[in-house]
Parts: C-alpha cells; sequence; structure tokens
C-alpha cells in the first residue's frame, strides 16, 4: 500500500502480525486471479467438504477437510507435502496455525481441540473426547480456535453450547464467556474467532448475522452487523476479510466493521464460491478459501 495515495485519515489499531486499517488507497479495490488446481491432490485421497485452511511461516498451506486424512499439507507451490489424521480426529472443522507453526484443528465430532506439530504429531488435546458438555473441560461442537500475545488459546465453542472458551498456553481453562442469545455479548453460533495483539478478541456471530468485539477477558465492546461470517482472518495489510458463506463471497472490512470490498459470487467456476467456509491469507495477501460444497481449496493470488 503506498500511503501517497491514501485519501482518507488514518486510523489503525494494532493486529497479531499487522496493522488493522480502514485507509482506503483512493479508488483502489484489491484485485485477485483465482489460481487453476492449485493443490495437487494425490489419487489416493478424496477431497469431501473443505472446512478449514492456514497458512505457516514458511508459506506451507494446511488443509482441514472432511474425508480420510482430514489434514493435508502443500507446499507454497500447491505440491502434496503430507497428510494425516485418522487416528485422532472425527470431523475436522476449524484449523489455524500459531506463532510456532504447530497445527491447531477443532474436532466437532469428538469435541476436542488438537495441537499437532507441522509433521503430524499430536502435541496436545483439550476437552473430553466423545462427551460434550458444558464443564471448564468440555466443548460442544468446537468451531474455531485463535490465539493470544502469550500464547493464550481462545475457542469459538459454537454449535453446541454458544461461548468462547480461554485456555492458557497448556491448556489450563481460565475463564469463558456467552450464552444463546441475541443480546451484546449473546451468541446463535459463534463460528470463527480472531484475535489481536492489543488484546481484542473477534468473534464470527454466524446465525446472528454479526460480529462481536471483547476484551481479552470477554468484556462486550462493539458489534458489526449486516453480514454472516463463517470465517475471519487478517491479511497482510491488516484488512479483516470475511468469508461469507451465506452469500458466497468474500468481504473486507474496515476498523469499524464497514464493508470496503465483495468479491466474488456464487458458483463453482474459478473465482466463484459454494459456502465458503473458512479462509487464510499469506504474506503476500493472497487469499486461501476453503469451500464446504465445492470440495475445494481455492487460492486467489493477489495482483500487485
Amino acid at each position: 500500500m503506498k500511503f501517497s495515495n491514501i485519501i482518507t485519515a488514518v486510523s489503525f489499531f494494532a493486529i497479531t502480525g499487522a496493522t488493522f486499517s480502514e485507509t482506503v488507497p483512493a479508488g483502489e479495490k484489491y484485485g485477485f486471479t483465482p489460481v487453476t488446481d492449485f493443490v495437487q491432490v494425490p489419487d489416493n485421497i478424496t477431497l469431501d467438504a473443505c472446512s478449514g485452511v492456514s497458512v505457516n511461516s514458511n508459506g506451507f498451506v494446511y488443509l482441514a477437510h472432511r474425508g480420510q486424512r482430514p489434514i493435508i499439507c502443500f507446499d507454497s507451490k500447491g505440491r502434496y507435502v503430507r497428510s494425516w489424521g485418522d487416528d485422532f480426529i472425527g470431523s475436522a472443522h476449524g484449523l489455524r496455525i500459531d506463532s510456532d507453526d504447530n497445527v491447531w484443528v477443532t474436532d466437532t465430532e469428538k469435541h476436542a481441540v488438537f495441537k499437532f506439530s507441522p509433521s503430524g504429531k499430536l502435541l496436545l488435546s483439550i476437552g473430553r473426547l466423545g462427551s460434550a458438555g458444558l464443564a471448564n473441560d468440555q466443548f460442544n461442537k468446537p468451531a474455531d480456535v485463535a490465539f493470544g500475545a502469550h500464547g493464550q488459546i481462545y475457542v469459538a465453542d459454537g454449535y453446541g453450547n454458544s461461548r468462547v472458551m480461554k485456555f492458557s498456553a497448556e491448556g489450563r481453562f481460565l475463564t469463558s464467556w456467552g450464552v444463546p442469545g441475541t443480546g451484546p455479548g449473546e451468541f446463535n453460533l459463534p463460528h470463527t474467532i480472531v484475535t489481536a495483539s492489543d488484546g481484542r478478541v473477534i468473534v464470527g456471530d454466524r446465525m446472528n448475522n454479526r460480529i462481536q468485539v471483547f476484551d481479552a477477558d470477554g468484556t462486550h465492546l462493539e458489534i458489526w452487523d449486516g453480514f454472516t461470517p463463517f470465517g475471519l482472518e487478517f491479511d497482510c495489510d491488516g484488512f479483516l476479510w470475511v468469508a461469507e458463506g451465506k452469500n458466497h463471497k468474500l468481504l473486507r472490512l474496515g476498523q469499524s466493521g464497514a464493508v470496503l470490498q465483495s468479491w466474488g459470487g456464487p458458483g463453482n467456476g474459478l473465482g466463484e464460491f459454494d459456502v465458503p467456509h473458512m479462509l487464510a491469507a499469506d504474506e503476500a495477501g493472497n487469499l486461501y478459501v476453503a469451500e464446504i460444497l465445492n470440495k475445494r481449496l481455492q487460492k486467489l493470488t493477489r495482483i500487485p
């Protein structure tokens, strides 16, 4: 972004790895070119509904899908590297990569959150495996996971419990907040979650068609209405992108939650979506979109 082209007032707050900005260059909307057949899936793996995606510090792309070998790693060129998960995962949902390149997966069937090494070694599990509930060591179909500045773990415990849970880096329960409802701090499917370096926690309240913003301990700060957030991700310029699964498109938001850009539309062609579920961004601003009904991962290369 060239600051000589900025025509609006600059307004920033820090987020993990970038600055969350509402400044818009004059007349600029980000352009993307969809990559044809980006990932090279081996013949012995059939992609099912693709639900989660993240990119590590080396540009490797990790995909979660709802078939056999549910976690698949590709290199930055889309070439297959490895896969795993049949021995651990019942139904993979969200996938995030932490600052140490560990791979975190939420499992809606086993009601658990798993932490794997980059090569697939199980390092930690949180939750009572196969047991849904409201206790401090239980989830009910957890949807997504995010990380605080000191390794804290935030879980969108979305489908069954309508709450956010916070754990230490070692997996010790710290606090939780949220109940079913439509009021501030209440949820109807907290489906996706990201964190800011100033401690803010940003939650996609999917079935309430809004995003809610909290401080690090769950104090309610803001509500942004007007879209159905299936997935949330910050790009390298600090803009917040929303996978708008209901309307099959991507949205770029400013700091106050205003929609700055809409990209894509329904369909199964390149650059079209059928339930874009979650998304990731790499250090060059390229986007990766996991689709449920098209059962694929699309890479959108950002046009300089």
